[in-house]
């Protein structure tokens, strides 16, 4: 069935890149709702911003969505990964600034948000995207792909000259609270060489070595060091996570990722949704809906009908 948290989660903390405080309130919603953002500290416009792939406006390091009347919101990929990895299907993100807190770096923070907020079941079933061929996008070295899949399936690699990122790879199948066992605690990472270039053009001005893995050659700058041997790979990971939410329901597929980044995921979806033939829109069983990601991951109140 469709699920929304039982009762609100709070988040505060700062933007990444704007560096401005934020507060972010996730609320129940209804069935069919999804996933909305609506910006509170906006008048006179329509602040609500569904966070679907077509909503997607080019933005340098991050996901931003954006509705008719130009209001945005931005860095919404880390609790997007936790929406999805905690089984919410539909809920309202009240925010009152531009970007999402980055809180730790990570969607740690979220999930355990999430989880304590609880699930409530709708009295609705989950409808998924199936996809039945292969389609794939690049831009230089960098590509992404769907397969079909019985479920959602994440294939990354990555490859820097800092000897201590260097080549990773991971693939994992996304069902059985595989996100919050493998990639919500994995930060977002950068090179020391790009820290500089990133605040002259007015980003990463939230960024600590708190809330980012920061690299240099060999050496990691952030104190403590990684939390796994390969949180970058891992990172990407949750990152393909977030950003393929915003396809708008779950998707049945294997995502294979290679140097990508989310403008190459929403190119990816755009790809999709741009061939009929290459999906459909299908009724979960019971069976497959247990296998989603985040499913059973949250303690679940009884159905309620909306």
């Amino acid at each position: 069935m469709q699920t929304t948290i039982d009762t609100s989660a709070e988040f505060v903390g700062v933007g990444l890149h704007s560096g401005l405080p934020a507060r972010m309130v996730v609320k129940p919603a209804k069935v069919g709702f999804g996933i909305v953002f609506r910006r509170t500290d906006v008048a006179g416009v329509a602040t609500d911003i569904p966070a679907i792939w077509d909503h997607v406006v080019p933005s340098k390091l991050c996901t931003l969505i954006q509705n008719a009347d130009g209001v945005s919101v931005s860095t919404i990929e880390h609790i997007m990964a936790a929406l999805v990895g905690c089984g919410v299907h539909n809920a309202l993100i009240e925010i009152d600034g531009p970007e999402v807190p980055i809180l730790d770096g990570s969607s740690a923070e979220f999930v355990t948000g999430l989880r304590a907020a609880g699930l409530r079941e709708l009295d609705a079933p989950v409808r998924a995207i199936r996809v039945l061929k292969p389609v794939e996008v690049s831009e230089g070295e960098a590509v992404a792909r769907l397969e079909p899949a019985a479920g959602l399936e994440i294939d990354f690699s990555i490859d820097f000259v800092d000897q201590a990122i260097g080549k990773q790879a991971k693939r994992l199948s996304m069902a059985n609270g595989a996100f919050v066992r493998e990639l919500m605690d994995c930060r977002t990472f950068c090179r020391q060489a790009d820290v500089n270039l990133m605040r002259e053009h007015g980003l990463a001005l939230g960024g600590t070595y708190e809330n980012a893995v920061v690299f240099d050659g060999d050496k990691i700058l952030s104190p403590g060091g990684l939390r796994r041997a390969d949180e970058p790979v891992r990172h990407k990971m949750l990152d393909a996570l977030g950003d393929l939410a915003l396809a708008g329901a779950p998707l049945l597929a294997r995502y294979k990722g290679a140097r990508a980044g989310h403008a190459l995921t929403n190119k990816l979806l755009r790809a999709l949704f741009a061939d009929p033939e290459a999906w459909v829109l299908e009724t979960c069983t019971e069976g497959q809906a247990y296998t989603l990601p985040g499913a059973g991951v949250c303690r679940t109140v009884a159905l309620n009908a909306h």
